[in-house]
């Protein structure tokens, strides 16, 4: 059985991932592609060959029921052309792992956690930040989330800057930064975790909604009340 279909797809068919059902605002680029999925939805970029970002809703009952069996099979989306996505073969040996932006300990059904082991759910990560800050970060989301009074919606992606590298054939970018907001719709409340993509990062203070929003140029919650 195919994980996923050829067809094309938009946030229109998914928007159970976004606060009040609405997508961030985002300047519309060249090569962008809106993929959705079981547990997650990603806006994917045919110019960096990654996420552009990946939204989740989680809730006490999704994080209770993310218990499956971990993926091992990671994959290209044929959704994607060719030409706008990242394959298998530009991680080998790029020195930098396959990270998750939609975590594979958030997956809830045995075809989530399938298919969040696609490469479109993936940037270039510093092995041990992965492994490390990046991964308590995951947990603590998780722990929030278990224990809100209803959904929390979470956008994970990544921050680029000109003269970051790039890996493989298909010149995969390497993040500078990576940010995880998180937006409680019961309290109000945002915050979000940034980290630069390299070794010996700690889990910092998170920084404010307003700082995110400054720091990327992207309003992630253009209709959600937020709470300053």
């Amino acid at each position: 059985m195919a994980l996923l279909t050829p067809e094309p797809t938009s946030f229109a068919q998914c928007p159970q991932f976004f606060a009040r059902g609405k997508p961030p605002t985002i300047t519309p680029r060249p090569q962008m592609r809106e993929l959705c999925y079981e547990a997650f939805a990603v806006l994917h970029s045919g110019t960096t060959k990654t996420p552009v970002y990946v939204a989740q809703r989680l809730n006490r009952r999704t994080v209770e029921d993310a218990d499956e069996k971990r993926a091992k099979r990671f994959f290209a989306d044929a959704r994607l052309p060719s030409s706008e996505r990242a394959e298998l073969d530009d991680y080998k040996r790029s020195g930098y792992s396959r990270g998750h932006m939609a975590p594979a300990g958030d997956m809830p059904t045995p075809t989530a956690m399938a298919q969040s082991f696609s490469l479109a759910n993936m940037v270039p990560q510093n092995a041990q930040h992965n492994g490390g800050a990046w991964n308590k970060i995951e947990q603590d989301t998780r722990h929030y989330a278990r224990r809100a009074k209803g959904d929390v919606f979470v956008i994970t992606g990544p921050v680029f800057t000109d003269q970051g590298p790039r890996i493989g054939a298909n010149g995969v970018k390497v993040p500078t930064y990576l940010y995880k907001l998180v937006y409680d719709a019961s309290t109000q409340k945002a915050w979000a975790h940034w980290q630069a993509n390299r070794e010996g990062e700690s889990v910092a203070p998170p920084i404010s909604y307003p700082e995110l929003v400054k720091r990327t140029g992207v309003e992630f919650l253009p209709t959600a009340a937020v709470q300053h």
